[in-house]
């Protein structure tokens, strides 16, 4: 049997590329001579061995799975350790996990494309994944964790398995391919030796290329509802997150930011903030307050009594000029991102129906409020930070305070939620440039009506929906003409600044259209004759990515048209959705199933039941739901849910992703939106956002379909189609259907 000789690849400078005369010649030159092998990103401790990229044995049989990805609550550290797990033959009883740096190992190249869309149009599409790849962009966003990071994880502990087959199949002068792994111990016949026993001298040897994956059934944890990894921590209370740092000499800091667009302080009460208890310093920049002090308590009371005034010298944004620069922006061009058959044809001197629909600014709403703890010491930065963007937020901390990112060290933490709003950076910006003018460790807390008023929100949108019915009812043409801001583009620019003037120089992405604003917008039904467009907007608001990003409301605007067609043909919802999905046999499927589950009524007037379906991330959902009216407010009884998700590898991770993305779609469609006025958005805090209460939450089934495809994304799937199903209930209790998402009523 070969022994190995271990293998590292050549250091690499992850900020320094080849630039030619534009992105397309500087980077395709680079890119003939990039590294395709990069080093570890994790490495083992004094009593560890490393047998693979993304898993360590140690010798007291502890098995550490490296984990590129971050915590949320959406169960990944959980779901992709069973990955490797699974194919190591562990003891789960002796899986742990190990955050490993951002770097290109962890590098997600799938999410950058969900998140920024055609933000990254500048850089060249041939190398745009090993580019991303090569600067190490690390995201955790868009349902990607599982479908990134499957085959390679699958593939280190099987390599992983290998090497200790082999170890124990040398010491007991066996063939390695007749031992098996099992029970975080290698077997052959009556002899068994743990991990542990044989880590060291597994390293010695090199593993098949590729390695073979597990083909027998003993033992397997792939669909078995294990422990989650983080749970026990989180339920005893010994789970750090950012906000429980604590570092000798550390104070507390709060701040306060001024309107959207272009603000400069011009006044604060100074000397009354400072002479409040508690209060160590205060500081002043052009769009930003801080106050220092002995707790958050007191620096954040102080900040009531400074009560900074901004100045905003761009226009002036309401909730009436997002809704005008809306219909100002499907009025004007546009640009086509989807395109099939020949919509002009089908269109021309046919009689086209059509319907208008809209969505709202809605408000990130994570448990866990925006916070960084950073020390400055001996020119390095260290910052504790739950983020979905490590390597974003060290760029943009080195930035903030004119340092090189190398000298940041960042340390990433679980967070309490996400759902896009820790893809964003000032927190980690603010942090540093407090840590370098105080040269002690401070730690900074956003509150809940900062976290709103600087949220980066779910961007509004309007549609023009058209189609054209045939004689049989059937739909010949779609169009979907969606004004919406760019707001993949924005995030790109806000973002990845950095890298894209490293990368593209003076290149930038062409085009005025953004596919991440009509992601979802596709349908799967079988129209022969479709087109989607969109119109980019200018609100003068920033937006970010949202749960589901623009699938949240892009579901809303298809299968609400789709239930209006259905009636003007006449024919139950159901059967018309089913008749046009044979190209998607996965989502009828969800559809019959949830017919089935909950009893469906054929969408009768007055039985407040509706359906929608949709497809996101690989995977399929179909929802029914039953609602009524209450007074001016939609309550929702019931929802029951199908999902196709591929092969399931946790399946209460998915029960608990499904059913938390629905309450999370419902909240939004009833109650998460916010108005804007004079700069601010109208809502600043939990209290104000009319969230559903648990005595309003309703009775929810879902149902998860065996499915031997790939796995799908989980933790956005829920989203969708639960407003779209809601408002389709409502259609059928009479009166106005509700076209606006968050809803509001005639009362209202």
């Amino acid at each position: 049997m070969a022994r190995k000789a271990q293998q590292r690849g050549p250091a690499i400078d992850r900020r320094t590329l080849m630039i030619g005369g534009g992105a397309g010649i500087g980077l395709l030159l680079a890119w003939s001579v990039w590294p395709r092998r990069y080093p570890d990103a994790m490495a083992a401790a004094e009593n560890e061995v490393q047998l693979a990229g993304w898993v360590k044995v140690g010798r007291d049989h502890q098995v550490t799975i490296g984990m590129p990805q971050g915590e949320f609550g959406q169960g990944i550290w959980t779901g992709l350790s069973m990955v490797l797990a699974d194919e190591i033959g562990a003891d789960w009883r002796y899986v742990g996990v190990e955050p490993v740096a951002d770097g290109p190992k962890s590098a997600n190249a799938m999410a950058a494309d969900a998140v920024f869309g055609d933000g990254l149009a500048g850089v060249p599409g041939a190398v745009r994944d090993e580019w991303l790849r090569r600067i190490g962009l690390t995201l955790t966003g868009g349902s990607t964790s599982v479908r990134r990071f499957e085959a390679e994880f699958r593939a280190a502990g099987a390599a992983a398995r290998c090497l200790l087959q082999m170890a124990a199949a040398d010491r007991w002068g066996v063939d390695w391919r007749q031992c098996t792994a099992i029970g975080g111990t290698v077997r052959h016949g009556d002899k068994t030796l743990r991990f542990g026993e044989i880590a060291e001298a597994a390293a010695g040897f090199d593993a098949p290329d590729p390695a073979p994956l597990r083909d027998d059934t003993d033992g397997r944890l792939i669909g078995q509802p294990l422990p989650r990894l983080e749970m026990p921590a989180k339920m005893d209370g010994s789970a750090n997150f950012a906000g429980d740092i604590r570092l000798p000499g550390m104070v507390h800091a709060s701040v306060r930011g001024g309107p959207v667009g272009d603000t400069e302080l011009i006044g604060a009460r100074q000397k009354a903030a400072r002479a409040m208890p508690g209060v160590i310093d205060l500081f002043t920049y052009a769009d930003w307050v801080a106050v220092v002090g002995t707790s958050w308590w007191a620096a954040d009371r102080a900040l009531d009594v400074l009560a900074p005034r901004f100045r905003t010298d761009s226009g002036i944004v309401n909730s009436d000029s997002i809704d005008a620069a809306l219909d100002t922006a499907l009025e004007g061009s546009g640009e086509r991102i989807v395109s099939r058959g020949d919509l002009s044809a089908s269109f021309r001197g046919a009689r086209i129906i059509t319907g208008s629909y809209r969505a709202g600014l809605v408000v990130h709403t994570p448990l866990e409020p925006a916070s960084a703890t950073a020390a400055w010491q001996d020119g390095r930065l260290t910052l504790w930070i739950a983020t979905q963007a490590p390597s974003l937020a060290r760029e943009a901390a080195a930035a903030a305070i004119g340092i090189d990112p190398m000298a940041v060290i960042l340390h990433p933490m679980q967070g309490g939620g996400g759902c896009g709003a820790k893809l964003e950076t000032r927190v980690a910006a603010q942090a540093a440039i407090l840590a370098r003018r105080l040269e002690k460790p401070v730690q900074l807390t956003w509150s809940r009506a900062e976290q709103s008023v600087q949220d980066r929100f779910r961007p509004p949108a309007a549609a023009r929906m058209a189609a054209r019915l045939d004689a049989n009812g059937s739909i010949t043409g779609w169009a979907a003409r969606i004004a919406a801001p760019s707001t993949g583009r924005e995030m790109a620019d806000r973002l990845m600044r950095p890298y894209l003037a490293r990368a593209a120089g003076s290149v930038m992405p062409t085009g005025i259209g953004d596919r991440a604003a009509v992601a979802g917008a596709e349908t799967p039904y079988g129209i022969a004759n479709l087109a989607v467009d969109h119109h980019p907007a200018e609100i003068g608001v920033p937006t970010g990515y949202w749960r589901s990003g623009a699938h949240s409301y892009t579901a809303f605007f298809t299968e609400c048209f789709v239930d209006e067609l259905a009636r003007l043909a006449q024919t139950e919802p159901l059967s018309y959705r089913i008749a046009m999905l044979g190209g998607s046999p996965r989502l009828a499927r969800c559809l019959t199933t949830i017919a089935s589950l909950g009893e469906w009524q054929g969408a009768e007037p007055g039985s407040g039941q509706g359906i929608a379906a949709h497809s996101f991330a690989g995977s399929h959902i179909a929802v029914l739901a039953e609602a009524r009216m209450e007074g001016a407010r939609v309550r929702v009884d019931r929802l029951v849910a199908a999902v196709d998700c591929g092969r399931v590898i946790h399946p209460d991770l998915v029960q608990q992703q499904i059913e938390g993305g629905m309450l999370a779609g419902m909240a939004a469609a009833i109650a998460g939106g916010t108005g804007f006025t004079e700069n601010l958005a109208d809502v600043r805090g939990f209290a104000q956002m009319r969230l559903p209460m648990l005595s309003e939450c309703p009775d929810i089934t879902v149902e998860i379909l065996r499915s031997d495809a790939e796995p799908g994304g989980i933790s956005e799937l829920g989203v969708p189609a639960v407003a779209p199903a809601i408002a389709n209930a409502l259609a059928t209790l009479g009166g106005d259907r509700l076209r606006t998402h968050p809803f509001r009523t005639a009362d209202e």
